[in-house]
């Protein structure tokens, strides 16, 4: 298994396939894009959206974790105005700034 780093360069330890090929696709996701976690379960032909989160809530710190929403376009609970600095600096298409922040879905998800 590989072992996966921080954004800081701290080891986070030994991941499985399954995490590793999340966080492969989300290394992927071009700025100004999105995937919803079902998005990623569906493109790997494996898991579903929860065991993406999971994937994400664990090791995903290190990865561009904005880019990876909810099926309705909203961010991770908690992570709104980190998440909305982000699609603001990358040009992401935005459906709402205001609360809740919603992307585009029908614009940025990627792969089109």
């Amino acid at each position: 298994m590989p072992t996966v780093t921080v954004a800081d360069g701290a080891p986070r330890g030994e991941l499985d396939g399954f995490a590793s090929r999340v966080l492969d696709v989300v290394d992927a996701i071009p700025a100004g894009r999105v995937m919803s976690y079902g998005d990623i379960a569906e493109y790997l032909g494996e898991g579903g959206p929860r065991q993406v989160g999971r994937v994400m809530a664990l090791w995903g710190g290190g990865v561009a974790w904005w880019r990876v929403i909810h099926a309705d376009g909203t961010p991770a609970p908690g992570h709104e105005r980190a998440a909305l600095a982000r699609y603001r600096n990358e040009g992401t298409p935005l459906r709402s700034a205001e609360s809740p922040v919603r992307v585009n879905m029908r614009l940025a998800r990627w792969p089109d």
